[in-house]
């Protein structure tokens, strides 16, 4: 939905809806979509796919949604989106501990309700629980690096950008939505 379509609120205001959830659901990823962007999608049993970013059509705050990725048990749930551009690449977390970083150039661009294809070939009995956007090309990496061995100069933080969702305690989200409305 438009942004505009979110009245400007004090920090304490409980705020308004943007989706209507169905019984157990929860909202997984916030996406802000830029032009020349893509959607990539990522489930628990390692497949994904990226989309445009207009075959997502604008509707109402408030509303049910669209499908983003065929569910099916080959799938699992989904537990990641992200918007990418060309040249980036993303990082893919297991439960067990296996991270495996691959370019999005080699993720096939695929309608939004289709099932996607194998991101990461997980295990039996481990899943994927994370998906984040690395903002900077392996190339652009190596160059850096291997200038920066050249001068000798000693650990540096990086320009390496990883967007990444925030999980919240529903302690704490509880808390703030007890706060009275404010307009």
């Amino acid at each position: 939905f438009n942004e505009g379509d979110v009245r400007p609120m004090g920090r304490t205001a409980r705020g308004v809806r943007g989706i209507r959830l169905a019984e157990g659901a929860t909202v997984i990823s916030l996406i802000m979509p830029q032009a020349e962007g893509r959607i990539l999608t990522a489930s628990e049993n390692g497949y994904g796919k990226q989309s445009r970013n207009e075959d997502y059509p604008v509707r109402g705050r408030g509303g049910k949604g669209v499908i983003a990725i065929q569910m099916s048990e080959r799938n699992g749930a989904l537990i990641g989106a992200v918007q990418v551009f060309d040249g980036d690449e993303v990082i893919l977390i297991s439960d067990q501990g296996t991270l495996v970083r691959t370019r999005t150039s080699e993720v096939s661009v695929l309608g939004r309700n289709t099932q996607g294809v194998t991101l990461i070939k997980v295990q039996e009995g481990e899943k994927l629980v994370q998906v984040a956007r690395v903002a900077e090309s392996m190339e652009e990496g190596a160059e850096e690096n291997s200038e920066q061995d050249a001068e000798g100069s000693a650990a540096h933080s990086s320009d390496t950008q990883v967007d990444a969702g925030v999980n919240v305690d529903t302690d704490e989200a509880s808390s703030a939505t007890d706060a009275p409305e404010q307009e």
